[in-house]
């Protein structure tokens, strides 16, 4: 009798056990939940039991304020609010027709969406969980889209809701300062040779890049010399010789599957010795692990601070826009073990994705130099933030 009894205590203390268990997995989940929700829209009552729900309402009709309505601004007031505010910035011509044309694909995707929403017949403040869905299912990085939703949500009034315009008002300023990041127009002049080393995983466009980069450069006027660092991918050097020619630049290689310190140091050297404008140093995109590259970048910095003290001095990562929010990752991961001073964006015109630039430069607050928004030499364009939201949001409305 005894021993039935301490069995069926052990039964029943597994089961209230497994019980207890099951219920504090449930609290922990609730409140990763919740915790997300206050993070994104703020306190939420939607995981309260209705009882506590309709309390939680009575205090708020009782404890909130009425919104005063805001008095009809007058022409003097007009007049003031036209002064105090800033001036739009000016937007190049050229680079608002190319941006238009590369971000076809990206307004077909979130910015369709987005119109779709706000081109209702009649908008409301109800319209704030359909906008933070659109936002944060797009590919502009979880860290943006809070930051232009909380933007919308503080800033506009229940009456500025309902109007469309003043909702697309508030997400292109938004979306401009995200892309603004503070950083120092390049002086390719002010050190000879200028270094410039450039990261990037294969296939991303990165030895494009250079090339391209190395054409412009050249017809400015300036003696460019190329590293072809990258020596354990088949044809990179191969790839960088055919622009190098295009280029009119020089090119120094070595042998597939040689040190690639070792070839970016004699490109290095040879760019003081022979006194060029700038030495673009191209690396590699893979090795056998992730550490592996890693360390690998560092030895390249370290090599060529020997070359030439103090540099490179500029580190330029290229990104594929095609990976949306994977480029988010990478720059992270690269950025972890390396000083990132610049970002390329390249593939535009053909992604649905081009919003990741938002992301990157909210995440890494990294400026972004160049984008691509084609095949041709000219398409790699100087980033311009105001005519990238330009192109961006246009036709929105």
């Amino acid at each position: 009798m005894v021993r039935e009894i301490v069995t069926l205590a052990i039964v029943l203390s597994v089961v209230f056990l497994v019980i207890w268990l099951i219920r504090r997995a449930g609290d922990k989940t609730r409140d990763r939940v919740k915790s997300v929700q206050e993070r994104v829209v703020g306190p939420t009552v939607i995981d309260r039991p209705p009882r506590e729900r309709k309390r939680q309402r009575r205090q708020d009709q009782r404890v909130k304020p009425k919104a005063k309505a805001r008095p009809e601004p007058d022409e003097d007031d007009e007049d003031d609010e036209d002064e105090d505010a800033e001036p739009a910035a000016p937007v190049d011509p050229a680079a608002a027709a190319a941006y238009s044309a590369g971000l076809a694909k990206t307004r077909g995707g979130f910015v369709a969406k987005l119109g779709k929403l706000f081109g209702k017949k009649k908008i409301d403040a109800d319209v704030l969980p359909e906008l933070e869905e659109v936002l944060f299912t797009a590919d502009i990085g979880p860290r943006a889209a809070d930051r232009i939703f909380e933007s919308v949500k503080k800033s506009l009034s229940k009456d500025e809701l309902e109007d469309a315009s003043k909702i697309w008002t508030k997400i292109r300023q938004t979306s401009t300062d995200i892309l603004s990041v503070d950083a120092p127009t390049i002086d390719w002049g002010s050190k000879r040779p200028y270094v410039l080393l450039v990261l990037g995983v294969n296939g991303v466009g990165k030895t494009t890049t250079i090339g391209k980069l190395a054409a412009v450069l050249s017809n400015q006027g300036k003696k460019v010399l190329l590293a072809a660092g990258d020596t354990f991918r088949a044809a990179a050097a191969e790839q960088l010789d055919v622009w190098a020619k295009r280029a009119n630049a020089t090119l120094v290689r070595g042998k597939d599957g040689s040190d690639p310190s070792a070839v970016i140091f004699e490109a290095v050297k040879r760019g003081v010795e022979d006194k060029v404008d700038v030495v673009i140093c191209d690396t590699a995109g893979r090795l056998h692990t992730k550490i592996d590259l890693m360390d690998e970048l560092k030895k390249v910095r370290r090599v060529i601070d020997k070359a030439l003290p103090g540099a490179p001095h500029e580190t330029w990562m290229v990104l594929d826009a095609t990976t949306g929010q994977n480029a988010i990752t990478q720059a992270k991961t690269f950025k972890d073990a390396m000083e990132i001073t610049g970002i390329v964006i390249t593939k535009l015109d053909g992604s649905s994705k081009g919003g990741v630039i938002l992301g990157i430069c909210d995440e890494l607050k990294v400026p972004v130099r160049y984008i691509g928004v084609g095949e041709k030499l000219e398409d790699l364009r100087p980033f311009d933030p105001a005519a990238f939201v330009a192109a961006l949001y246009e036709g929105a409305e």
